[in-house]
């Protein structure tokens, strides 16, 4: 059974969200299905879909707009004779929720962030009313949207964001390259993290727990990403850590510098769904340290794939650290454990998969 989407998108960026709604697009293409998107005018989203040949519409989904909007998408899902709606964000799900409820057609709802939801009626509409599915990307956030939406459990699932196996390629000379920028030498343990720096990434609890173990031989500090790297240079400095803390700026290809890496920490605080950086670190072999926030618990299993600590304990990272350090079989063992379970649980096959899954038992 081949069906007609229509993907829904108001948010003007180009990140996770926007990346996995394209990607799922072309996977979805691939499987037979014809898919099309509607996306706010000026977003990023619309020269990327269009670059992969996906038909799109701008749109204005903002509240000033919303009337005309709405008539509009009428008029795409009429002509498209579109069977079913994925809508991303807020607004869109709104007014392509009315949209696709008054012309009878089934509605999904993703929902991408971990962050909680809004309570009262503004659930129950959104999440009840204008979803006949709600995917999430992290099973954390479950609990919460059923309660307030009152949404059975069974029309929610997390479907985390997979990564393509095919996609991180590297050779030894360029992982080989990046050991030696971390001033890292056979001998020497590197810990890293890699995101695009905020404030809730956790990265002033990382440089917190280097300076604490800034007297222990042979140990590398490495940070992978953009964001708002001074801030964080400036305190590393504060903290005396500039002789063994490395900042790379943002990668465009990060895989040879996680590759070079003997362990990976990622320690959000707030916010975090599926990280794809810590997915792409376990499936290369690597332990793990991260915090139980959002989806990060759903990777990062303790004494299976590596250490959970909680959020805001430098200490507890440290202790981690020190031990993976020293501990070969350990740290052999989370790692390739790491890469078993994203194998099984965490590749983007797997994530087109579910989603066709539930597209097809709400069609049916």
């Amino acid at each position: 059974m081949k069906l007609k989407i229509l993907h829904l998108e108001a948010s003007p960026g180009w990140g996770g969200q926007e990346i996995r709604i394209l990607r799922e697009a072309e996977g979805m293409r691939k499987r037979g299905h014809e898919v099309i998107l509607g996306v706010m005018k000026g977003g990023k989203l619309i020269e990327k879909a269009e670059a992969a040949g996906f038909l799109v519409y701008p749109l204005n989904f903002k509240r000033s707009g919303w009337i005309s909007c709405l008539f509009e998408l009428r008029k795409i899902l009429k002509k498209h004779r579109i069977d079913l709606v994925n809508t991303h964000s807020s607004l869109d799900a709104w007014i392509g929720g009315i949209a696709a409820r008054l012309l009878s057609k089934i509605l999904v709802r993703t929902r991408h962030l971990s962050t909680p939801i809004k309570g009262g009626m503004n659930a129950r509409i959104l999440y009840g009313k204008l979803a006949d599915f709600v995917v999430t990307t992290c099973e954390s956030i479950i609990p919460q949207i059923c309660e307030k939406s009152r949404k059975k459990r069974a029309l929610c699932k997390s479907i985390p964001t997979g990564i393509d196996p095919e996609a991180i390629r590297f050779n030894e000379q360029e992982k080989e390259k990046y050991r030696s920028l971390f001033g890292a030498g056979p001998h020497d343990f590197v810990i890293g993290t890699a995101c695009f720096m905020r404030s809730w990434k956790g990265i002033a609890d990382f440089l917190e727990a280097a300076k604490r173990l800034r007297d222990v031989p042979n140990l590398k500090w490495t940070i992978i990403g953009g964001g708002h790297a001074e801030t964080y240079k400036k305190l590393a400095l504060e903290k005396g850590l500039e002789k063994i803390v490395h900042f790379t700026g943002h990668l465009e290809n990060p895989f040879p510098a996680l590759a070079a890496l003997d362990c990976f920490a990622l320690l959000s605080t707030a916010h975090e769904g599926v990280s794809q950086a810590i997915l792409q670190a376990a499936f290369l072999g690597k332990p793990l340290i991260a915090t139980p926030v959002g989806g990060l618990g759903e990777v990062c299993i303790p004494g299976k794939t590596g250490f959970q600590v909680a959020p805001f304990s430098p200490d507890q990272v440290a202790s981690a650290v020190l031990e993976l350090k020293q501990n070969d079989a350990l740290r052999n063992k989370l790692g390739s454990e790491a890469k078993a379970w994203v194998d099984e649980k965490f590749t983007f096959s797997r994530t087109l998969k579910e989603m066709e899954d539930v597209y097809r038992s709400l069609y049916t």
